[in-house]
C-alpha cells in the first residue's frame, strides 16, 4: 500500500481545509444562532444553504458516491481523508458537502439497486441537495443488532404492498425535507432462508398511514442539524408494487451492501471527531492554570495527549487500510478489517473525548464547546451499523475458523 495521497486527494484536501476554515468553523455558531428564531427547532437554518451552495460551487459535492455517473468518482482511500477532515465538525460540514448519512447510505442503494423511476425520482433530488431522505430498519420491539428479528410486514395486496410496523431511531426523518423511506420488512415472514424474508420498499413521507410518532433523543441531545432521530409508525402505508427496491427477499443483501461502506465512513469521521478533540485538549492545556502551573505542565496531561496522538495515528493506518482493501479486493475481502475499525475506532474516539472534557472540567460538559455532542456521537457509533459485540462475534469466528 502506498501511504502518500495522490494528486487528485492532495488537491480536495487543500480546497476542503480551506472551505472548513472560510467557511465551516464560523457557520458553527451562526447555525444555532438561526436554529433558535425558526418557526421548527427541525427546519434547515440558512447558513446551511449557503454552504451546500458553497460547496457544490467548489467542486465538493457528493464527494462519498464511487460511481462516477452521479457522485466524484473517488475511491474509499481518495475519500477517507477527506472524510476525516468533514468529522472535524460532524454536524455541520458533511451536510454542507452533501455527505451526511442517512442520505450517502441511501443514495448508495438507489444508485446500485433502484431502477430508472426510482431514480429519477429520488435518487436526483438527493443528489442534487434538494430532499433528504431516512432508512428505516430498526424497531423497538425486538434485538435490531439482529436484522433478521424485525417484525415489520410488507405484504402484497394486487399492485400494493401494505406496510405495517413501527421503527424507531430512524435518522433524518424529523427534517421536513426528508421526503422519502427506504423501509425494510418482511414479505416472506416464514421463508426458510432467514436471510430471504426481507425486502426493502421505498414508502413516500406523506404516504397515508405513516405517522412521525415522536423525536428520539441521543443522551438528551435531539441532533437537530442531522434532521433528528423519529419514532415511525407505519399502519397500513400502502405503496405501488413499483417502489420495491430489488427483488423480494432482497432486503437482507442490500442492508449488508448499504452497511459497510457506512462503517467505514462513520470511522473517518471520528478520526476527524477525535482531532478536533486534542486540538481542543492542548488549547486548554497551554490557556488554564492549576496549582501553581499550566495544564500543559501537568505529567498525567502529557500522558493523555501523547496517548491521544498515538491512539489517532495508530487509527487513521488501519482505516486507510481498509479503504484500500475495499477499492482493491472488495468489501467481502476486507471483511476482516472493516469489523477492526468498526469496534477500534469509536471505542478510541470515545476514550479521547472524554479525556478533553475531563480537561476542560465544566466546560466540557457544557454548550460551550463541542465535546460533549462529539461525545454523544462517538459512543452512539459502540451501537449504531451493529453494535461492537455482533462485529466481535463474527472477527472471532473467522478467527477460529483457521484452527477447526
Amino acid at each position: 500500500m502506498d501511504f502518500a495521497f495522490d494528486a487528485r486527494t492532495e488537491e480536495l484536501r487543500a480546497k476542503l481545509l480551506a472551505f472548513m476554515d472560510e467557511y465551516v468553523y464560523p457557520a458553527e455558531a451562526v447555525a444555532e444562532e438561526q436554529r433558535a428564531e425558526l418557526a421548527s427547532p427541525w427546519d434547515t437554518p440558512a447558513v446551511v444553504e449557503d454552504l451546500k451552495a458553497e460547496a457544490r460551487r467548489q467542486g465538493l459535492w457528493n464527494l462519498f458516491l464511487p460511481d462516477s455517473e452521479y457522485g466524484a468518482g473517488l475511491t474509499n482511500l481518495q475519500y477517507a481523508p477527506l472524510a476525516e477532515i468533514t468529522g472535524r465538525s460532524p454536524h455541520l460540514a458533511p451536510t454542507a458537502l452533501n455527505c451526511a448519512a442517512p442520505d450517502t447510505g441511501n443514495m448508495e442503494v438507489l444508485s446500485q439497486f433502484g431502477d430508472e423511476q426510482q431514480k429519477k425520482q429520488w435518487l436526483e433530488p438527493l443528489l442534487a441537495g434538494e430532499i433528504r431522505s431516512a432508512f428505516a430498519m430498526t424497531e423497538p420491539e425486538v434485538a435490531s443488532s439482529d436484522a433478521t428479528n424485525i417484525t415489520t410486514l410488507i405484504e402484497r395486496d394486487g399492485d400494493e404492498y401494505v406496510v405495517t410496523g413501527r421503527k424507531w431511531y430512524i435518522s433524518g426523518a424529523m427534517n421536513p425535507d426528508c421526503k422519502i423511506f427506504i423501509v425494510m420488512g418482511k414479505t416472506d415472514p416464514d421463508g426458510e432462508d432467514i436471510r430471504r424474508q426481507q425486502s426493502m420498499v421505498l414508502v413516500p413521507r406523506d404516504t397515508p398511514g405513516v405517522t412521525i410518532k415522536r423525536a428520539m433523543q441521543v443522551f438528551g441531545y435531539e441532533d437537530h442539524s442531522h434532521g433528528g432521530h423519529a419514532e415511525v409508525i407505519f399502519d397500513h402505508a400502502r405503496v405501488p408494487v413499483a417502489n420495491l427496491v430489488g427483488e423480494e427477499g432482497g432486503g437482507f443483501a442490500i442492508a449488508q451492501a448499504r452497511l459497510g461502506p457506512g462503517r467505514i465512513h462513520h470511522c473517518m469521521r471520528l478520526i476527524g471527531m477525535a482531532e478536533r478533540a486534542i486540538e481542543l485538549m492542548c488549547r486548554r492545556a497551554v490557556s488554564r492554570n492549576a496549582f501553581g502551573k499550566a495544564l500543559a505542565q501537568q505529567g498525567v496531561v502529557h500522558n493523555w495527549i501523547a496517548d491521544a496522538r498515538v491512539t489517532v495515528e495508530q487509527l487513521r493506518l488501519l482505516v486507510l487500510k481498509t479503504a484500500w482493501l475495499m477499492d482493491t479486493v472488495g468489501n467481502k475481502g476486507a471483511h476482516t478489517e472493516i469489523q477492526s475499525i468498526k469496534i477500534a475506532t469509536p471505542r478510541a474516539v470515545v476514550d479521547i473525548i472524554d479525556r478533553a472534557i475531563q480537561l476542560h472540567g465544566a466546560g466540557g460538559v457544557s454548550q460551550d464547546f463541542p465535546l460533549a455532542e462529539l461525545y454523544a456521537g462517538a459512543r452512539t457509533l459502540m451501537i449504531a451499523d451493529g453494535p461492537d459485540e455482533v462485529h466481535q462475534r463474527s472477527l472471532a469466528r473467522r478467527e477460529l475458523k483457521k484452527y477447526v
